[in-house]
């Protein structure tokens, strides 16, 4: 039977790829990869490093998938913005089915690289789900872990994601475009197309942000968010249009003892 990699390759920094996902990399046939364009060529550029720095197996292939169009307008309403991504999951399905279909043999390998970690915030595993479920090509699959970008903001601002018995909390701009919900102090911000906190009237936040982590172009501000907000904001603008695309993410903290909470 077919055989599909799911691989976690980090952030981008060909240093922070796993062992286990080496060793994963050097079983693969084809690797399909999922081409965003011109704009995003440094995408690509990333995922070709890596490959060239850990797979020793020769033979192995590189298959191109075009990326499906998706609505992104800031106007969509909850619903429409699923039923956007919804759309987009179905025509990236079936592009991936068809491309496993015909360039991956019955007993075959194929891969596909994720950026950071396939369960967080990445839409291959739904597709991937799609694809099975319709059952016109088999094969079976395997979920390699990778480091995360909100890793990744952590270690580069050498702060604990959590606080003292408080929660995690991981979330898309466009859940807290009003401000953190009342009794919420701490959250990592994702899926960000402008920098949503920006707009917070709240002079107790501190703000930990960070793009292309972990990568040469790593950018990293931090500070109380009332004072840096238009310094992040000036810096997306100026790296979007250096590169053609951005990737970036950040820690919202709200001021808090958190020497007498340990100590406590």
């Amino acid at each position: 039977m077919r055989e599909l990699l799911v691989i976690g390759m980090g952030p981008g920094h060909p240093d922070q790829i796993t062992v286990q996902a080496v060793r994963a990399l050097n079983r693969v046939d084809v690797f399909f990869r999922i081409d965003k364009g011109d704009a995003k060529s440094g995408l690509n550029a990333a995922r070709d490093e890596i490959l060239r720095r850990h797979v020793t197996r020769p033979g192995y292939r590189v298959v191109e998938i075009p990326e499906p169009s998706r609505d992104r307008s800031p106007s969509l309403t909850a619903a429409g913005y699923q039923g956007a991504v919804i759309d987009w999951h179905e025509a990236r399905a079936r592009l991936v089915e068809a491309a496993v279909a015909a360039e991956l043999g019955e007993d075959g390998v194929g891969a596909v690289l994720v950026w950071g970690d396939p369960s967080v915030y990445d839409s291959t595993l739904r597709i991937i789900d799609r694809i099975q479920a319709r059952d016109t090509v088999e094969f079976d699959y395997t979920v390699i872990a990778g480091v995360t970008s909100v890793q990744a903001l952590a270690a580069a601002h050498r702060v604990p994601l959590n606080r003292v018995g408080e929660p995690i909390h991981i979330t898309p701009a466009r859940r807290i475009a009003g401000g953190l919900p009342e009794g919420l102090d701490s959250a990592v911000v994702m899926l960000d197309s402008g920098f949503t906190a920006a707009g917070f009237d709240d002079p107790a936040l501190t703000v930990f942000w960070g793009a292309y982590l972990s990568t040469p172009d790593e950018t990293l501000i931090r500070g109380p968010l009332s004072e840096v907000a238009g310094e992040i904001t000036a810096a997306r603008a100026a790296l979007r249009a250096r590169h053609g695309w951005i990737m970036d993410t950040y820690l919202l903290r709200r001021d808090g003892n958190d020497e007498a909470v340990s100590g406590a």
